[in-house]
Order: C-alpha cells, then structure tokens, then sequence
C-alpha cells in the first residue's frame, strides 16, 4: 500500500520542465566590505538551472531539476532550499564522492566579483549513466545551459545524452549558452555551443554571447547564421529589446522599465522561467518573450540569484496595476 501511494504521488508531480545542473553554494560578505576584510557572511545558494526551476514552479507550473550534491552542510542545504520552493528533487543525488561547489561574491565600489571553487565538485562528475530516461519522457521541455558542458567532459556527454533522450521521445529542447569563461576558453567554448545549438528547439543566447561565438559584430551577419538553426532563438541583451528570429524572420518585443537595478544577477535565468511559463501557457511567442523580460525587469530589482522572481499572483498584480496596500 505503502509503494502504491509512493507511486501515485510520484505521478501526480510530473514536472512540465527538467533541467539539471551544478547548484552551488554562496557566500556574501555582509555589509559592504569586500570579502578579504569581512568577518560575518550570508549563506546562500545559486544556480542558472535550479534558478529557472524556481522561477517556473513560483509562476504556478511544476518543474523538476536534478544534478549530484555533496553529501554535507552544503549540499543538504541546498536540496532542502530547492525542495521547498517546491521543484521536484526526487532525482538528486547525495555523494560522498565529492564535495558541494562554493562560489564567493563581492561588491566593491560598485562592481561584481566572483570567485569559484568548483573544480572536481560533486556537480562536476555527472556522468549520461546518472540519466533517468523515464523522468525526462514524461516531460514538455528539458532545459540546459552551456555551463554544464563546461564543467567536465562527463558533463558534456550528459548533455549531449539528454538532448538525445528528450529528442527521442518528443521533448522540446532549450539550450542557453551561459557562456562562462571562467571555465573554459572561447575557442572550446565555441564549438562545443554552437554545436548544441544546432540540436535546439529554443536557443536562447544573450547578443553579447553571440558577438563572440560568431566572431562579428554585425547584427545582420548573427541574424544570417541564427537562421540556419531549426530552432527559435531568443536573444536576450539587444538595445531595450529582445529578438525573436525564425526561420530568418526578426520580431522585437521591448523591455519593461526597472525603477530600481539593485542586482542583475539572475535576470537571464528570471527570464528564460517566464519564458517556458508562457510557453505552457499556450502563449505566442511575443507574449512569452513578453512575459520573459517582465520577470527578468523584477528579479533586478532585488539582491539574490532567484530570491526575487515573482510568484504568479505578483506578476498579475504588476500587469493589472494593482497598488499594493500595507496594513
């Protein structure tokens, strides 16, 4: 009786979208020091997939994300955290093996600094065996981004594995680029992205991105090459607008404005979850991209790498203008 319920509950929390990836821990120096002169720091968490899984699942859709913690403080801290912003962690993995990744921050004199400690993670043996074909079958869209193929060749094989799997049974395929590098060089960068872009359903670059992958800076010549790929691109990053280009047709959807730009950590990842939630919504693409740039323009306006995507509720209350009252 027990194994029946365990089953049904399972099947009742099919997540529409799966991602998987390396959740690191994070650490801020509290105040405005800089972490060489900071004594007292925040514990917190952050990755870009986990990030869209959180976005989706607070926009009212069931999302799932996977990846291999350390089994410590960290990485029971961070499945816990996941968890309770209710993303199915059902297929995350506690080693002995390796420890969690930690990533540090800062903000001094007004800019950003990021340092890593990565390298031989947890994260960072993923192997296609840790693969549950059955648990990405059963969903609409599996979400991966370039850092993960960056972290180790293991990695890059999960996901090239995964397209596979999501391909074979009809999954619709996003890949973002999440050029990172820090972690590899342009060169292997390049040919490794741009090779996955081509096995897409949605890429979505950032323009910056694409300077670089392309080697050009004009617009025309990105648009050109964008449109040999099957799929839909999004990118992100243009002037107060994001493009849409398929099937070598260009559409803009513009931006909302940002009172305040407190932290633009996220904003891609607060993007890409509008964008999927509008997706399952049934949404046109304008009206997804729409939605897209509405949550990035809110997580900016809040510190953390998720803590500020709205819920869906928020998100309606902005587009109906509705004031909000403190009692």
């Amino acid at each position: 009786m027990m194994e029946n319920g365990r089953a049904e509950q399972q099947q009742m929390f099919q997540p529409e979208i799966i991602t998987f990836g390396e959740s690191m821990a994070l650490m801020m120096p509290e105040g405005s020091k800089g972490i060489e002169y900071s004594s007292r720091f925040q514990g917190l968490f952050g990755g870009a997939e986990s990030n869209v899984a959180i976005g989706v699942s607070r926009l009212g859709h069931k999302a799932g994300w996977f990846s291999r913690l350390g089994k410590d403080p960290l990485g029971r801290m961070i499945m816990k955290k996941i968890r309770g912003e209710s993303v199915d962690v059902s297929r995350v993995e506690l080693t002995t093996e390796a420890p969690t990744g930690l990533m540090l921050r800062e903000v001094v004199s007004g800019k950003t600094s990021v340092y890593y400690y990565r390298k031989g993670s947890a994260a960072s043996m993923l192997k296609p065996e840790h693969l549950d074909e059955q648990y990405i079958k059963q969903a609409k869209y599996l979400h991966v981004t370039g850092i993960t193929t960056a972290l180790s060749p293991t990695c890059r094989e999960t996901v090239r594995e995964a397209m596979k799997l999501a391909r074979k049974h009809g999954v619709k395929v996003c890949f973002d680029p999440n050029l990172r590098l820090k972690l590899w060089s342009l060169e292997e960068a390049r040919e490794v992205l741009l090779e996955l872009a081509q096995e897409a359903d949605y890429f979505l670059p950032g323009l910056d991105e694409l300077k670089l992958l392309y080697q050009t800076d004009s617009f025309d010549d990105i648009v050109a090459r964008l449109s040999l790929l099957k799929a839909v691109s999004i990118v992100k990053g243009g002037e107060d607008v994001t493009y849409i280009v398929e099937q070598g047709h260009v559409s803009s959807v513009p931006y909302f404005k940002a009172e305040q730009v407190v932290d633009t950590v996220g904003a891609g990842d607060g993007f890409c979850a509008g964008f999927f939630v509008g997706l399952l919504k049934g949404y046109s693409l304008e009206e997804a991209v729409r939605l897209g740039n509405l949550i990035g323009c809110m997580v900016v306006q809040m510190e953390g790498d998720w803590e500020g995507i709205p819920t869906w509720e928020q998100v309606e209350a902005f587009l109906n203008n509705v004031k909000h009252v403190e009692r």
